[in-house]
């Protein structure tokens, strides 16, 4: 049956494409030979640096983020390698799955998924670590299924006053474009990243940024790879060509998505998921529900996760919001299904969408019959409306 009025794609990534990129990726595909190919690759290739904050090496694949993740191991580790891992929630344990399934050997610091990594446990742990036998620590910026964002900067100033030599890895998927970021000021070695969320694409593109360091390690490693091997790609993106066939359509709707995000300006776009963030977490509480993440520093500005009140189903909750009102929820994953549903509010998103997808949720908590208090969107409407958005009061003026 057809539902009229638009889809609310509340999910925290695939985020909502827009058209300009939705326009872009339409182009008829080009000769990925051609020297035009090679002014494409080149522009995707160098704003790629401006998003991450680095001046080294960006290389794209056409995967998903898990590709990303396994380029950043296979070219830096050999089989048998410990790798420290801060278990923030269901996309950092996915990440330890990975390593083991590669033969590394994943060391995990546990937390509660409700708050961020623990800096003072990975720096603890690399003190004792004397024999220097971690070779790397992977940590997720932003993890999609709580709404925790760790503090990378933190993690670095760990390693560094451990004295430890490991290399940081760090995976970005649900903030690039959306959280700032500064991979070389933060001292990363690996930066993982996905197309479907603050990039404001298809799912399909996945990227490493990657230090010297991370370079020179991968001269050493002898986990197996050809697709992933950052070699081939890195000498053939200096002229802006790929060693295989690219997802040409892809890199024209990346360049159509770069030109946005520079045209807002990045630090108005962090600003802006700041600001939607601490509305919804305000509508949240005004209704008397819990938001997952527990520390106030920690909170993401690209999702929020919401706990339901004991006894009450959030994909029961998710359901009635999909069928009667035409929007989707994230759902809970691994251990909080069905105990969480998470709120998007990332990528191409203004007042007007958050304020949609907050009453869409209101109706259907009150459809599902889950106790809440009224007034949680008008909240979040008087928070927005005595904060605006200060680029628009810029241009206006």
């Amino acid at each position: 049956m057809r539902k009229p009025g638009r889809h609310f794609l509340q999910i925290p990534g695939p985020s909502t494409v827009p058209d300009r990129v939705l326009r872009a990726i339409d182009f008829q595909t080009m000769d990925h030979r051609s020297p035009e190919f090679g002014e494409l690759g080149l522009r995707t290739l160098e704003g790629m640096k401006t998003i991450f904050g680095t001046t080294g090496d960006v290389i794209i694949y056409p995967a998903s983020g898990t590709g990303a993740w396994e380029a950043a191991l296979v070219n830096t580790l050999s089989p048998g390698d410990r790798v420290l891992m801060c278990e923030t929630g269901q996309f950092a344990w996915l990440w330890q799955r990975l390593a083991k399934r590669l033969g590394l050997e994943p060391e995990i610091i546990e937390t509660d998924w409700r708050q961020a990594a623990d800096v003072a446990g990975i720096e603890a742990r690399l003190r004792a670590d004397t024999a220097h036998e971690i070779k790397a620590v992977c940590v997720v910026h932003n993890e999609t299924s709580t709404g925790c964002t760790s503090d990378i900067a933190a993690v670095r100033a760990a390693i560094t006053a451990a004295g430890h030599p490991a290399l940081l890895m760090v995976d970005t998927i649900s903030s690039l474009g959306s959280v700032e970021y500064r991979h070389d000021d933060w001292g990363v070695d690996v930066t993982v990243g996905g197309s479907q969320k603050g990039l404001m694409l298809p799912p399909g593109l996945s990227f490493n940024a990657v230090s010297e360091k991370a370079k020179a390690a991968s001269e050493e490693a002898r986990l197996p790879k050809s697709f992933w091997d950052w070699g081939e790609m890195i000498a053939a993106n200096k002229t802006g060509y790929f060693p295989y066939t690219p997802a040409t359509n892809m890199l024209y709707g990346l360049v159509e998505a770069l030109d946005m995000l520079h045209e807002e300006g990045l630090e108005a776009v962090y600003a802006r998921h700041k600001r939607h963030g601490a509305a919804t977490r305000l509508a949240v509480e005004t209704w008397g529900l819990e938001v997952l993440c527990r520390v106030p520093e920690h909170v993401s500005p690209v999702l929020t996760a919401v706990m339901v009140p004991e006894g009450h189903s959030a994909d029961g909750l998710r359901r009635i919001i999909h069928t009667e009102l035409n929007m989707s929820l994230g759902n809970g994953l691994g251990r909080l299904q069905d105990r969480v549903f998470r709120i998007g509010h990332l990528g191409d998103f203004n007042d007007l969408t958050l304020l949609g997808a907050l009453s869409g949720i209101e109706i259907g908590l009150s459809r599902a019959g889950i106790p809440h208090n009224r007034g949680g969107v008008q909240a979040a409407i008087d928070y927005l409306t005595a904060r605006p958005d200060e680029q628009l009061v810029h241009r206006a003026a």
